[in-house]
């Protein structure tokens, strides 16, 4: 009798394998970043068509093989339908999943990043908060998860309200994150920290941002 292991995660990515099957990267609470195998899940209106888009989030039934894992079943809580329909947001949403990948393993604990992941694409989904803002306090707030935060620099004259935000970035809580907004002058002086920061301690190009500077 198979046995089956159930975990809470969210899609990373999907790419097309055979005529009919998934191959899905998924981050889940219980075993950090895992590889699957979703049979059927390309043929209409197979269960798992949906199910093993980017972004789904929920409860997923597996069963181990030598190398790689099955989905069985699935229980989506939230699909961020809003992002399906927004090009823009997809896009960084989908820099977010790859940075995601990027940092995380198999076997590791990936909870943080997990929660940093959901609460982000949750972040893109409010009207109140712009995609730019989003996307500085995510690429920040994952260097301080992987321990390579180095703090607010000290080769620049910041605005105090942009040495406010890092630090409030740095050691707030993931589920406290996004609630705040920045004029504009900060907001260009976080880009830059940001995107400094990134250069330094991720080092690598990611398909999606490239995307996202096109359009943007």
């Amino acid at each position: 009798m198979q046995e089956y292991i159930t975990v809470t995660g969210i899609i990373l990515k999907q790419s097309p394998v055979g005529e009919y099957d998934r191959h899905i990267s998924l981050l889940t609470k219980e075993r950090g970043k895992i590889s699957a195998f979703a049979r059927g899940a390309r043929r209409p209106g197979n269960k798992l068509a949906a199910a093993t888009n980017p972004f789904s989030f929920g409860v997923f039934k597996l069963y181990e093989g030598k190398n790689s894992y099955t989905i069985a079943d699935a229980e989506i809580q939230k699909y961020f339908e809003e992002l399906r329909t927004d090009y823009v947001g997809a896009c960084y949403g989908m820099y977010f999943a790859e940075v995601t990948d990027y940092y995380t393993r198999e076997n590791n604990d990936e909870r943080e990043m997990l929660k940093l992941l959901y609460q982000s694409l949750r972040a893109l989904c409010a009207e109140s908060l712009p995609n730019p803002l989003v996307k500085c306090v995510f690429e920040c707030k994952a260097i301080a998860v992987n321990g390579e935060f180095p703090g607010v620099p000290k080769d620049r004259e910041l605005e105090q309200g942009t040495v406010y935000a890092l630090q409030y970035i740095a050691a707030s809580p993931v589920e406290k994150l996004y609630t705040f907004t920045v004029s504009d002058s900060v907001l260009a002086q976080l880009q830059q920290v940001a995107d400094n920061y990134m250069k330094k301690f991720v080092g690598r190009e990611f398909k999606s941002l490239e995307v996202l500077q096109t359009l943007c």
